[in-house]
């Protein structure tokens, strides 16, 4: 009997779930907000979960069999990422050697020499050789690798329309919709407010440029994060009775050269130096 007790814990062990991302843990919420977790909404929670912070059976909604599926073990996750980002790193890294990288570099906006494919993210030079190595002459951020690799191979280098359109209209950005608008837009907008010249001058930094012909707003900047993705920026400042807004535009294209996930990747990135930025020299 109690070999047959220590055979089923090792098999609930083996069948343990993981969450990937906090996407995964968002998902199981009633999205209430309800606050009995202590926190201040339930994406905030389904963060702190992933990150090992707190436990999946905070949440009152949770039914018992869905935690003890994660096994509701706080901090199982906090090493978790590293070791999927380097997994896929290391996956994304084999399909590069397939990559004909000086076919590529036309079709994805970039140039091929000294046998590494080259493509200006921000404004900068940034180089991917055959085997997936990296050079460049600016700060990798872990964030932009996966991306980058990500468009080498599956953007088939759509060109750009020239039209706008929101992120929720991108193909499958409804999973990212909501971490989008919470994570990006609300911090991207404080910082437009309490910053607004700051802000602008951030965005400038990353090559942005005017709008001509397109939305009229107090801030209108272009920024290509990837050559075939440009970002448009329109900030109103607050007037009168009227809160300021912030929306961010992308080329109708853009689902068509990269993932929606990605897209999101970017902007979330882009926004936690944007805030950086704004702290320390805003």
């Amino acid at each position: 009997m109690n070999n047959q007790l220590i055979l089923t814990k090792i098999r609930l062990h083996n069948h343990m779930a993981i969450f990937k991302n906090t996407m995964e843990v968002f998902q199981l919420l009633k999205k209430t907000n309800c606050k009995k977790c202590n926190k201040q909404t339930c994406l905030a929670f389904a963060a702190e979960v992933f990150q090992g912070r707190a436990r999946l059976s905070d949440c009152p909604y949770i039914d018992a069999q869905i935690i003890q599926k994660y096994n509701n073990q706080k901090n199982t996750t906090k090493v978790q990422p590293d070791h999927a980002y380097q997994n896929r790193i290391n996956a994304l890294k084999t399909k590069i050697l397939k990559i004909d990288l000086a076919g590529k570099a036309c079709q994805l906006g970039g140039k091929y020499n000294n046998n590494k494919l080259t493509l200006k993210i921000l404004g900068k030079d940034f180089s991917v050789d055959s085997k997936g190595n990296i050079s460049t002459d600016i700060h990798v951020n872990s964030w932009i690798v996966p991306v980058v690799y990500s468009y080498i191979i599956n953007s088939p280098g759509v060109a750009l329309s020239n039209q706008w359109i929101s992120f929720r209209e991108l193909k499958d950005a409804i999973d990212w919709y909501n971490f989008f608008q919470h994570q990006c837009i609300k911090t991207l907008k404080q910082i437009a407010d309490t910053h607004t010249n700051f802000f602008r001058n951030i965005i400038e930094l990353f090559n942005g440029r005017q709008v001509k012909n397109h939305y009229k707003a107090d801030i209108s900047l272009i920024i290509h994060p990837l050559p075939k993705l440009p970002i448009l920026f329109c900030y109103n400042k607050p007037e009168e009775d009227l809160e300021s807004d912030l929306n961010l535009f992308f080329d109708s294209t853009t689902d068509i050269n990269f993932d929606a996930k990605d897209v999101y990747t970017i902007i979330a990135g882009l926004t936690k130096m944007f805030e950086k930025l704004s702290i320390t020299h805003g």
